[in-house]
Order: structure tokens, then C-alpha cells, then sequence
């Protein structure tokens, strides 16, 4: 899906319980709009024949299909029991706003702690010589399997000159001792 983000993506609902995605003019499933969900797309459900927002009924649906996945269920009976517990409570009025705001403040939570790790592992020598140690394997096996060094790191990142440097110059020894090696061998 390429809808721009900012803008409203309309889908209807039918009565054949299929979903029409007004913006690319297809139809689509549940997991498309979970997708849709997760890579922060706005969209709003509307049933087509009355025109009704159905858009909560329908993450809701998205939700309990996630759970009944076979996964591991992120949402505890637990807390499904309290939260049950709360229809019809004085309390349900804020229950929505405190959900909002707690996952919220989890998610900025998270951005923070991800922030903090990525700069200890910079600051922490021991990270850096385990990320040098890496580098001395990656090299080791690239000498035994050809191609190997050719492989980009998962994240897309490439290595900095530095480490180019490093592996040219681990390459280098391997060769020699693997010379030395097939002399020995002799």
C-alpha cells in the first residue's frame, strides 16, 4: 500500500463482509489493513449501505484475530478481566484517555531506551571489541567461504573505512597463514 501518510484512507464494508479500499480502488482483507495499521496509516471503516463508522468494530476484529493467531496473545486475561470489569463502571468514561496516554508514554518509552542502548554500546569498550571480534569472524569465514564478505549487514547499514581497513588487513593475514598452511601441508 503507498497511501500517504496525513491523509484519511476510506474503506467500506459490504454486506458479503468484504472491504473496499476507496483510495487504490481494490479490495482488501483484514491483515491489509493491520498492515496498514502498523505502518501508520490513517483509514476510517465505513459500512457502505448505511454509511456507519465501523472503524473501532473493525480493529477490534484485527485485534482478536491477532490474538487467536497461535502467537504468543499480548493482552493477559488478566487484563482482559479488568478491563471487562470496567464496562459500565464510573470510571469507563476515562479508561479510553488512560489507555491513549499509557501507550503513548510506553511507546516514547521504548524510542528512549532503544536511544540509550544504541549510545552505550558506542561508549562501552566491551561492545566495541565484541563488534571487533565480529569483524576478526566475518573475515575468518570469508577467507573459508567466498562471497561471504560480499553479504550487506541486516540492517542496510555499510561498514565505515575504518573497518574496511580492518578487514582488508585481517583478509591479508588469513592469506598468509593460510600459505603457510598449504607449505606445511607439503
Amino acid at each position: 500500500m503507498s497511501e500517504a501518510a496525513g491523509e484519511t484512507v476510506t474503506i467500506k464494508k459490504y454486506a458479503n463482509r468484504r472491504l473496499y479500499n476507496t483510495k487504490s480502488s481494490s479490495y482488501i482483507t483484514l491483515d491489509h489493513l493491520a498492515k496498514m495499521t502498523r505502518e501508520g496509516v490513517d483509514f476510517k471503516v465505513l459500512d457502505a449501505k448505511t454509511g456507519t463508522d465501523i472503524t473501532h468494530s473493525i480493529l477490534t476484529q484485527i485485534i482478536m484475530d491477532e490474538e487467536s493467531a497461535g502467537g504468543e496473545q499480548m493482552l493477559p486475561v488478566n487484563f482482559l478481566r479488568q478491563l471487562i470489569g470496567m464496562y459500565g463502571n464510573s470510571m469507563q468514561g476515562l479508561v479510553p484517555h488512560y489507555l491513549e496516554a499509557s501507550m503513548d508514554h510506553f511507546r516514547s518509552n521504548q524510542a528512549k531506551l532503544r536511544e540509550a542502548f544504541e549510545a552505550s554500546i558506542e561508549a562501552n569498550p566491551l561492545a566495541k571489541l565484541a563488534q571487533q571480534n565480529l569483524a576478526m569472524f566475518k573475515a575468518a569465514a570469508s577467507a573459508f567461504v567466498p562471497g561471504l564478505a560480499d553479504v550487506k549487514p541486516a540492517n542496510g547499514a555499510s561498514a565505515g573505512k575504518d573497518h574496511s581497513d580492518e578487514l582488508d588487513a585481517l583478509r591479508a593475514q588469513m592469506a598468509e597463514m593460510q600459505a603457510k598452511l598449504d607449505q606445511l601441508g607439503k
